[in-house]
């Protein structure tokens, strides 16, 4: 039965699914093992805050190394993300296709479906909402934040790895990575209708006044609409926003902080 651990590896902290489902290694990563200073220590993998860009690229090849894929860095695939809804495809390993992707990732992109192996997958985020899935025939992740959330980037996502791999919705299984929990995330009354129209009342929480948003929920909702079984999403609690001593927080650390990662790969030739 798939479950989420935290493991330390390389000196690096993960949150993981041990068991590798359909030879998917994939990972979480918190904030700490990594080589940045100040306000991005230390582990962070973001490349458009400010970090220091050496740092990012030895942090981002510890974070490969906890993975077991330090040796496929010159594969990786980390989009530009920009809080839309485009998805990309790789469809194999081959030198052109991964420079062709990666040169398309990097004009933006919130979602990266991975049907190769050796071909890691990076995304990063601060609050947002992670999303890796795990099929037979490849994995996908996903960033979704507020906008891409409203826009069921992952439920997209998951009818994209669906349609590539011709594997069931239901084989699926979905891990949602740390983000900002619903006591840390007040919003607009506007944003919370928004919400409530697309999602239902639950997704801003009575016992919270109504007032603050549940994106964990709204995602949740949007994988099972997809078709992936609801005992098939796995959830990490913990906010981002009250956790910052493990995981990085754009709103709790008022836009100065570094990113942590969701990671995944197909290990082997």
């Amino acid at each position: 039965m798939a479950a989420l651990v935290q493991q330390r590896k390389s000196g690096v902290t993960l949150i993981t699914d041990t068991t590798c489902p359909y030879g998917v290694t994939y990972a979480f990563t918190e904030r700490g093992g990594g080589v940045s200073c100040g306000e991005f220590s230390s582990l962070n993998l973001g490349s458009a805050c400010g970090d220091a860009a050496d740092a990012v690229r030895r942090n981002r090849l510890r974070a490969l190394e906890a993975l077991g894929a330090k040796q496929y860095a010159d594969n990786l695939v980390c989009p530009h993300q920009v809080h839309g809804e485009k998805i990309l495809v790789v469809h194999s390993a081959h030198k052109d296709e991964v420079t062709a992707v990666r040169t398309e990732a990097a004009q933006g992109a919130d979602a990266i479906v991975c049907l190769a192996k050796t071909v890691p997958v990076m995304l990063c985020f601060a609050d947002c909402v992670p999303v890796i899935l795990a099929a037979p025939g490849g994995f996908a992740i996903a960033h979704s934040g507020w906008r891409g959330t409203i826009a069921r980037i992952a439920a997209k996502t998951t009818r994209l790895l669906v349609e590539q791999t011709g594997d069931r919705p239901e084989e699926l299984l979905a891990y949602v990575g740390p983000h900002i929990g619903a006591s840390d995330y007040e919003v607009s009354q506007e944003l919370i209708n928004r919400f409530v129209d697309e999602f239902g009342p639950e997704v801003a929480p009575s016992d919270l006044g109504g007032c603050h948003l549940d994106l964990g929920y709204a995602v949740r909702m949007a994988l099972a609409k997809a078709g992936i079984l609801p005992e098939h999403i796995f959830e990490v609690r913990e906010s981002t926003a009250t956790h910052t001593d493990r995981f990085f927080s754009y709103r709790a650390e008022h836009g100065h902080c570094g990113r942590h990662g969701a990671l995944a790969v197909r290990l082997g030739n």
